[in-house]
């Protein structure tokens, strides 16, 4: 029997490569993948073989990328400001995209901010499943995450459960006033009143979530929702890199020591401002070579102690580097986790804190949150990090164990299963 499965998100690439990765691993056991997302991100959905449905609102039509992403990354408003602005005021267009994608699908797999899919296998009453790609996602109380900013949850949680309950339900009680409109929608299209919190409880389906992270960065928890599959990472290169980049990144790394690689994934690269100049003023000053991926063009001085790159397959560079510089979105941090290399983390903002919290914990890495960056204190913790034998060790180990984890593999072969269920049932 065939089947058809909607998958739909929304984001960055962070959120995109997992989704991809998932319909890849469903199309290579013969289940048809269909991926909701933004308009503008047609090209790249195709190019991987998958087929694409336009899901609104389109990225490019929030303007400037670099003032978009720096209110995004405020520590204290990024997430009200994506919820109040990006999403929500869409959901009514959103949700015809995906009724109009939904036709001819046997189940639908949804971003934890696609709550028009969310409420449409509500409606329709369609087999569907969640996806949580960071721990964070869960807002454990017996594990409980780094907010940026002001760590409400955690406070709370020095005067034990209690307290952390106190916290979440004053979080949750300012996210309820932000998700009005969605409590709104969905009287309007005939579902029932919920109290659940959309951006919490709300974004898990009770038939289950698939759990796109790796297993050591936390263990489940009694207060999780039900169902929930540990996957593990979805690796996801992207794109194919031109064939002239690799030839210049391995003409660099044969000519000398190994760099000191930096990166800040696909987002945090707006806000960069002098963060490329600074790395390589302190490469230079611990008389290291050094692999900038930038993103986009950047002005830097000469030298041959360097190369820049807009873009690279992680895979291809980090396990190639003396220590990996990174914003430790959850993506970035599952490849750099798998090169067996030292990690100096950078954390910005949304779960980029509490990853790095979670990293640093196995001992494979140090902490500089990106708002203190400079050359001097890139200096001091590179430094620090290359003089520790028991890092180095712990981050060879660590690879060693996620060696062979196919997240992606493991999220087709659950839904895979879900729909043979549902089909024996039928």
């Amino acid at each position: 029997m065939s089947y058809r499965v909607l998958l739909a998100t929304f984001g960055s690439l962070g959120d995109l490569h997992p989704f991809m990765a998932i319909g890849r691993a469903l199309r290579e056991r013969g289940i048809e993948a269909r991926l909701a997302a933004a308009p503008d991100y047609r090209e790249m959905i195709e190019a991987a073989g998958l087929e694409f449905a336009p899901m609104r609102p389109s990225l490019g039509q929030f303007g400037d990328r670099e003032a978009l992403s720096r209110r995004l990354f405020q520590q204290l408003r990024g997430a009200e400001i994506m919820m109040r602005e990006l999403v929500i005021p869409f959901v009514r267009e959103a949700h015809e995209d995906v009724s109009r994608a939904a036709v001819g699908t046997d189940l639908f797999v949804s971003h934890t901010l696609t709550f028009a899919l969310h409420m449409l296998a509500e409606h329709q009453r369609k087999p569907w499943l969640s996806v949580a790609l960071a721990p964070i996602a869960f807002m454990s109380r017996n594990d409980p995450p780094i907010l940026p900013g002001f760590d409400l949850l955690r406070i709370g949680r020095r005067f034990g459960p209690r307290g952390y309950d106190w916290a979440l339900a004053l979080m949750h009680s300012v996210i309820r006033r932000w998700e009005r409109p969605l409590h709104e929608f969905r009287a309007q299209i005939g579902l029932p009143a919920t109290r659940h919190v959309h951006m919490a409880e709300g974004q898990f389906s009770p038939q289950g979530t698939l759990a796109m992270f790796d297993g050591v960065l936390t263990t489940p928890q009694p207060d999780w929702p039900p169902n929930v599959m540990f996957c593990g990472a979805p690796v996801y290169d992207g794109a194919a890199p031109d064939p002239l980049r690799l030839i210049e990144l391995q003409q660099f790394l044969a000519r000398g020591a190994p760099p000191l690689v930096f990166a800040l994934g696909s987002s945090a690269i707006y806000i960069a401002k002098d963060f490329w100049q600074q790395a390589l003023a302190a490469s230079r000053r611990l008389g290291r070579r050094a692999i900038l991926i930038t993103g986009k063009p950047v002005a830097l001085p000469s030298g041959d102690d360097y190369r820049a790159f807009d873009y690279l397959p992680y895979s291809a560079v980090f396990p190639h580097a003396a220590a990996v510089v990174h914003q430790v979105g959850i993506g970035t941090l599952s490849q750099a986790m798998r090169s067996g290399r030292p990690q100096l983390l950078v954390p910005v903002s949304f779960d980029q804190p509490d990853n790095a919290h979670r990293a640093a914990k196995l001992g494979i890495a140090r902490v500089l949150p990106f708002q203190r960056v400079n050359a001097a204190r890139l200096e001091s913790e590179l430094r620090a990090l290359l003089a520790d034998a028991n890092a180095a060790a712990a981050a060879r180990k660590l690879a060693t164990t996620l060696h062979g984890t196919d997240g992606a593999g493991n999220a087709a072969e659950f839904i895979a299963a879900k729909l043979e269920a549902g089909a024996r049932r039928g």
